[in-house]
């Protein structure tokens, strides 16, 4: 049975984002910030197609949560574009480019219909407006076995988390703040939703935690 998954970057004030998210600011106002760990890594940007890069201890933690995925889940957010309805003269196509890092379908929760997006790398992008449910099932279904990644924004992970449909989260927590922009755990509670912290990994730039659903009796509770 597939797993939904969930990773993200976060700073030490529970910010996921920076302010003024858009068009100029993917990540917000400072948002890259967040990623500046990962992005001087080898394994990282390979997954993106870049060059370059080093071996360090979140090398493995990196491929590991990359690892083993063969479907994605996103909001229209991350997906990106001007709001409202799709522009069919000029249509947005991510923020990825041609080839996308994802290579496997990748469904985009958004309340505007458009057609299946198909680009190079094994990429298509497909566009679900009958809710999260609906998505989490279709992502399964097309993950040949393997898991379900949820890659955000945030309004996403908490929709996933408050209706404990999270398998494993991984949070990488980076030791920066950045004061305002989007939280990940608003509106989620108080509670885990039925996930226990299994593995911490402690590195001079990043703090890896991961948190996975309890299994057996009681799990849960």
């Amino acid at each position: 049975m597939p797993r939904l998954r969930f990773r993200i970057s976060m700073s030490l004030d529970g910010f996921v984002a920076g302010p003024q998210q858009g068009l100029q600011h993917p990540l917000g106002i400072g948002g890259e910030r967040l990623h500046d760990w990962a992005f001087e890594t080898l394994a990282f940007r390979r997954h993106l197609g870049l060059e370059g890069g080093i071996v360090n201890e979140s090398s493995a933690i990196i491929e590991e949560q990359l690892g083993g995925v063969g479907a994605s889940l996103m909001g229209r957010h991350m997906f990106g574009g001007p709001p409202g309805s799709w522009n069919v003269e000029d249509p947005w196509n991510g923020w990825w480019g041609d080839n996308p890092p994802f290579h496997h379908p990748v469904f985009v929760l958004t309340h505007h219909a458009r057609p299946p997006l198909a680009l190079h790398g094994g990429t298509t992008f497909y566009f679900v407006t009958d809710g999260l449910s609906a998505a989490v099932e279709r992502a399964k279904a097309a993950a040949g076995g393997l898991d379900v990644l949820v890659g955000g924004g945030a309004k996403t992970a908490q929709q996933c988390l408050s209706t404990g449909r999270v398998d494993c989260m991984d949070i990488n927590l980076a030791p920066i703040l950045l004061g305002d922009g989007e939280r990940l755990f608003d509106g989620v509670g108080s509670q885990m939703h039925g996930l226990q912290l299994t593995r911490t990994v402690t590195t001079s730039k990043v703090v890896h935690l991961r948190f996975e659903r309890a299994q057996g009796p009681g799990a849960g509770a």
